[in-house]
């Protein structure tokens, strides 16, 4: 097919429902009691325990460095604490577990064992065949991860690389946009699709005075307004960042091809909004307060 055969945005719809789709063991008691049983008791430590685990016993500066918006000093105080707790292959094999349980207690085994679930995993599975290594450190490393047997693992392990694969790619925009790791959090709760600042300020470790500095470095740019809302050219720049991160990360929705993307978006939809109405997310997750 054409580049131009496939809407620009055809590819970021895809990400967002396959995404919501993979967020949901982040909230899951699942991943607390297996990491639990593991001795990774601190819930700040569980995210760094489990999505930093395919880079391997990694310090700290490589995990703030490739998560890029969680404050440094949160990530030292767990890394690489936590790889002495439970090592890199544990962590790994705990998430897969937290992972199937998850998927099972949300979905219900009729939707894993369907027709539809195999079939979204087979099109997420062909889509990550057009992602690339270079300068994407956490795509690259669950890259090296084998792919489930059952559907709903392999399109859970899908879902993750195409996850990693375009947050890779984001990173490398925000930083070209010159913003820090708080004030694209910042821009990104104003646009009333981020996380709320209590959640920013519980999971990345910045605090209230850190978030009001951050606002007004960029209000000094002309980016909020004195009530922390986007001003119109701060509405551009976020605009520009989901486009560019759109470009950047095109090849695996264009492999897959609209009729393919189409369908997997459908699909996909099906099986996150189902998840977010048992309950797979706080009520209080997404907002501006």
């Amino acid at each position: 097919m054409t580049t131009a055969a496939l809407d620009a945005r055809a590819g970021r719809r895809c990400h967002n429902v396959l995404n919501s789709l993979h967020a949901t063991h982040y909230f899951s008691p699942d991943l607390g009691e297996e990491l639990d049983a593991l001795g990774i008791t601190h819930p700040k430590a569980r995210n760094f325990a489990v999505r930093a685990a395919a880079l391997g016993p990694v310090a700290p500066g490589t995990v703030a460095a490739v998560f890029y918006n969680y404050k440094y000093e949160l990530v030292a105080r767990h890394v690489p604490a936590v790889w002495e707790t439970a090592s890199p292959a544990r962590a790994l094999a705990a998430r897969a577990r937290a992972a199937d349980s998850t998927l099972r207690r949300l979905l219900g085994e009729e939707t894993l064992a369907s027709a539809e679930m195999a079939e979204a995993a087979r099109l997420a599975l062909r889509a990550t065949e057009a992602c690339t290594r270079p300068a994407r450190p956490l795509y690259s490393a669950h890259a090296d991860l084998p792919v489930p047997e059952q559907p709903h693992m392999a399109l859970f392990h899908a879902a993750t690389l195409l996850r990693e694969h375009r947050g890779d790619g984001h990173v490398a925009v925000l930083m070209s946009a010159e913003l820090d790791g708080l004030e694209a959090v910042v821009t990104h709760t104003a646009t009333g699709k981020g996380m709320t600042p209590k959640w920013v300020f519980g999971t990345r470790g910045w605090s209230q005075e850190e978030w009001d500095a951050a606002c007004g470095r960029l209000r000094e740019r002309g980016l909020v307004d004195a009530a922390g809302e986007l001003t119109e050219q701060g509405v551009m720049l976020r605009a520009e960042i989901e486009a560019e991160t759109d470009r950047l990360d095109r090849a695996p929705y264009e492999h897959l091809g609209a009729a393919g993307v189409e369908r997997l978006t459908e699909l996909g939809k099906s099986f996150a909004g189902a998840a977010v109405v048992a309950g797979a997310f706080p009520a209080d997750l997404i907002g501006k307060d």
